[in-house]
C-alpha cells in the first residue's frame, strides 16, 4: 500500500514516510524503503556513494547509516512539496540528528551527538520516490569530527539555520502567482549571472536581485556569508578567478513554492579550472562538473536566505585532491603507493 501522494488529501504523507524511513532499523528499514521506493529506483548521492540503482542498493545506503547513527532523527528545517513541469517532487534541507557511534564512509565517529546535514529532492511517481538526489555534507561531518583535510574556509562554518520566518516546512496549496514569481526572479539572478564580463562583478547586476543583509549558506569548504560584500569575497571572487568560463549544465528541478524555490542539477555547473584560489587550489586546468542544490528563500520580491548543498568532495576529486584519502592519511593510514 502507498502511503503517501502529491494527488491525495494527505500531502504531509511524504515527509512522514522519509521521518519513518530515517528512525527505521533493520528488517523494519528494509521494509520501509520497499514501501517508498519504486523497485528500480535511482538514488545520486555525495561522494563516496554516487550512484546506485535498485531498493537493494538503497537498503545498503540506509543500513550502513544507521549502523553509525543508531538513533538517528530527522530534522527538516524547509520541507517543499510541489511540481516542475509535470514532475511531482519533494525538496527538503534538514539535519540528521544522531549519537555517532561507528566510523561512516572514512569519517571517524565522534561518540557523541553529531548533526549531518542534508539537501535533498525526491521524485514521486505514482506515490512512490523514482530518483532521490541526496547531497549528505560529509565534509562538515569532518569538521565536527576534529579534522579539517583541506584548506581554511574563507567564509564562517557554522550550522545552517532554520528559515529566519519559521515557515521552511510547506505541503502545497501555495498561491501559484507567488510561487512563480518566486522561481522566476530565481531564474532572472541565474542569468545575471552569466553576464559576467570576466572583468567586473557589477556587471552580473546582483544588486537587483537579493536583499541588503541576506546570507548565503554554503557547503563546508566554502562557508556562510552576509550580504553582497561577503558573498564576493567569501565565495563569487575566488570562484570566478578558479572558473571563469562556467557554466549552467542544467537542472532536474526549478520549483517555486510560495515565497520559496528551489533548483538543482546533476551536475548543474560546468567549468575548467584556470585560476588559483578556490579552496586554497592552485590551477589545474582539468574540467569539472558540480552538483548542487539551491533552496531561497524570497522576501518582498528578493532573495533573503540562500542553502546550498554541493558536493565539494566528488568537485575536488575531480580536480586531483582525494579528501578521503587525505583523512585515512590524518588518521594513520597513509596510501604509500606510487
Amino acid at each position: 500500500m502507498h502511503e503517501f501522494s502529491l494527488h491525495s488529501g494527505n500531502k504531509a504523507g511524504i515527509q512522514e514516510a522519509l521521518k519513518a524511513l530515517s528512525a527505521a532499523d533493520g528488517n523494519a528499514l528494509d521494509a520501509t524503503i520497499e514501501r517508498i521506493y519504486h523497485p528500480d529506483a535511482r538514488w545520486f548521492g555525495s561522494h563516496p556513494i554516487n550512484e546506485q540503482q535498485g531498493t537493494d542498493s538503497i537498503k545498503e545506503i540506509w543500513q550502513r547509516l544507521r549502523r553509525s547513527f543508531p538513533d538517528m532523527e530527522r530534522r527538516d528545517s524547509i520541507f517543499l512539496v510541489g511540481t516542475s513541469g509535470s514532475t511531482e517532487y519533494a525538496a527538503a534541507v534538514g539535519i540528521y540528528q544522531s549519537n555517532f557511534t561507528a566510523d561512516w564512509l572514512g569519517v571517524p565517529a565522534t561518540h557523541g551527538v553529531a548533526h549531518l546535514r542534508y539537501g535533498e529532492v525526491h521524485e514521486l511517481v505514482d506515490g512512490r520516490i523514482s530518483h532521490t538526489y541526496a547531497l549528505w555534507d560529509l565534509l562538515d561531518l569532518l569538521r565536527q569530527a576534529g579534522i579539517w583535510p583541506i584548506a581554511p574556509s574563507l567564509g564562517a562554518e557554522l550550522a545552517w539555520p532554520a528559515p529566519a520566518t519559521a515557515d521552511g516546512v510547506r505541503f502545497g496549496g501555495e498561491d501559484a502567482e507567488l510561487s512563480a514569481s518566486s522561481i522566476a526572479l530565481v531564474h532572472a539572478m541565474h542569468q545575471g549571472l552569466f553576464r559576467f564580463d570576466q572583468k567586473d562583478l557589477d556587471s552580473m547586476q546582483q544588486h537587483k536581485y537579493w536583499t541588503r543583509n541576506f546570507l548565503w549558506y554554503g557547503p563546508a569548504g566554502i562557508g556562510t556569508a552576509r550580504g553582497m560584500g561577503g558573498y564576493r569575497a567569501h565565495h563569487q571572487a575566488p570562484f570566478l578567478r578558479a572558473f571563469p568560463d562556467r557554466s549552467g549544465a542544467g537542472h532536474y528541478i526549478h520549483m517555486g513554492c510560495g515565497n520559496y524555490a528551489v533548483t538543482g542539477g546533476w551536475p548543474s555547473v560546468q567549468a575548467t579550472h584556470t585560476g588559483p584560489g578556490w579552496l586554497g587550489l592552485a590551477a589545474t586546468g582539468k574540467n569539472v562538473t558540480m552538483r548542487v542544490m539551491d533552496f531561497y528563500r524570497i522576501e518582498n520580491g528578493l532573495i533573503a536566505e540562500n542553502w546550498i548543498p554541493l558536493d565539494i568532495i566528488d568537485a575536488l576529486l575531480q580536480l586531483g585532491t582525494d579528501v578521503l584519502e587525505r583523512v585515512a592519511h590524518i588518521r594513520g593510514r597513509p596510501n604509500s603507493r606510487l
